[in-house]
């Protein structure tokens, strides 16, 4: 992501969109010659940084700097450099090459953290494990569940940035303030000729979408829309990065601990959840961004300002990397995840027997019991078994209804009642169907999916 947003690569497009407007004007019959071709191919990756800078110091203009050093190169190409185009034909069409392979780069991070949890959520789709409302114990879900919600997250944060990067249109060759009027001019009058010169570059650079009408920039509202989906890739990861702090704060689910790792300079037992601290802290940055991508949009003077030029220049560029941050951090989480069963099960031990008092009074009336009194039996002796609870005893609950009268007849059947994968539903079958179908199909298309580099930060 840092190579996409370098100056280097900022540059090397700039030539590229010259050559591509210069063989697309010979082919319209503009006088330019395959020689003058030539030169500007020979020299595209071997930019004079030196001299465009020292121009650029003296001119206080980066465009104009490397059309001159650019000539100095390719001098027999030096006269039709950059001919009919204005700044904005190579700044806004390379920004929007830059954020078309920028949202491909963020699709794979996704679809590599997907995969992970994909394989932890198939591993653990029938572990029984306490769902919450409120923070609170509701009744069970499985392990494997709980991670297809992340991956939902996920796969509408997927199908968001795949269609935007689909979707999205080149500026193409608008002229100063988008009426296309000095190419008109160019090809002396010949509209049919300006409308093909703005469909060869765009095919040129790899486009089949053109925006048919603009200012001299493309609109600002596309800079909101790509913030936007990376803002829901950011939200996806920080709802994940919570999830699993509040659960290492269970001890039930842990993100990776290195053997050497140390959590706290003072606590040396502490094992704190550096990582999706790390996670939710940078997922905020990228989450703040699109109401500075809207304010721009929303302040754009007619055809065009400038005030939108070093805004972008920072915003742009810190949301895609800060995403790949977070989606780095996110894919090493997910795929490390320690699961502490034994710490699940003593937790679902602790509330299972409340959840399954419906079920035995259901029971005990089927066996010939008064409804109205079990439910107070069941009432009394919940209350109580919840202040031994409270006071750090077990849950004796089940121990207390079997020993009473009333229950005697169904006491046998506890176990069977209260097995935890009765009060899961259809957990584990979700997991199937959902990860089997809708999100094997979503990541059928990134064929082998490799891990992203680790990055620290």
């Amino acid at each position: 992501m840092s190579a996409l947003f370098s100056p280097d690569t900022k540059f090397r497009t700039w030539r590229k969109l010259w050559i591509a407007l210069a063989k697309a004007e010979k082919a319209l019959r503009l006088p330019i010659t395959d020689e003058q071709i030539a030169d500007l191919e020979r020299f595209k990756d071997d930019i004079n940084y030196e001299e465009a800078e020292a121009r650029e110091r003296e001119t206080r203009h980066d465009v104009m700097a490397h059309v001159w050093a650019y000539g100095l190169q390719a001098a027999k190409a030096k006269g039709i450099i950059h001919l009919g185009a204005t700044s904005a034909y190579v700044g806004d069409n390379t920004d929007l090459l830059v954020m078309r392979d920028a949202l491909a780069l963020v699709e794979s991070r996704i679809a590599a953290v997907m995969s992970a949890l994909a394989d932890f959520a198939v591993k653990y789709r029938a572990t029984p494990t306490l769902a919450f409302t409120h923070f609170q114990p509701a009744q069970l879900t499985t392990v494997g569940k709980r991670a297809c919600l992340w991956l939902q997250d996920l796969l509408f944060d997927l199908e968001a940035v795949s269609r935007l990067r689909a979707a999205l249109p080149f500026l193409g060759v608008k002229g100063t303030t988008g009426t296309q009027a000095s190419f008109l001019s160019l090809f002396e009058g010949d509209e049919g000729k300006v409308k093909e010169l703005d469909r060869l570059v765009a095919k040129e650079m790899g486009f089949e979408r053109i925006f048919e009408v603009s200012g001299q920039t493309y609109p600002r509202k596309t800079d909101y829309a790509a913030l936007s989906a990376l803002s829901g890739v950011a939200q996806s990861a920080s709802k994940f990065g919570n999830d699993i702090r509040l659960l290492q704060h269970l001890q039930e689910v842990e993100e990776p601990f290195g053997k050497k790792q140390i959590g706290s300079s003072a606590m040396a037992y502490k094992r704190n959840p550096m990582q999706c601290e790390r996670i939710v802290s940078i997922a905020r940055f990228v989450i703040s961004l699109p109401i500075n991508a809207a304010d721009t949009a929303a302040t754009q003077w007619f055809e065009r300002t400038l005030d939108d030029s070093a805004n972008r220049r920072l915003s742009i560029p810190q949301a895609f990397m800060a995403t790949e941050v977070v989606l780095s951090g996110y894919y090493h989480v997910a795929a490390g995840l320690v699961v502490n069963e034994n710490v699940i099960k003593s937790h679902v031990q602790r509330e299972l027997p409340f959840m399954a008092t419906e079920n035995i009074l259901m029971e005990a009336v089927k066996a010939g019991g008064d409804r109205q009194e079990l439910h107070e039996k069941i009432r009394t002796a919940s209350h109580a078994a919840m202040a031994a609870v409270k006071e750090g005893g077990e849950n004796e609950l089940l121990k207390r209804l079997a020993a009473m009268p009333e229950f005697k007849s169904v006491a046998p059947k506890f176990a069977e009642i209260a097995d935890p994968a009765k009060f899961t539903g259809r957990s584990a079958q979700q997991v199937d169907e959902f990860v089997g179908g809708t999100i094997r199909k979503a990541l059928s298309r990134f064929g082998e999916i490799k891990p992203p580099k680790r990055i620290e930060v």
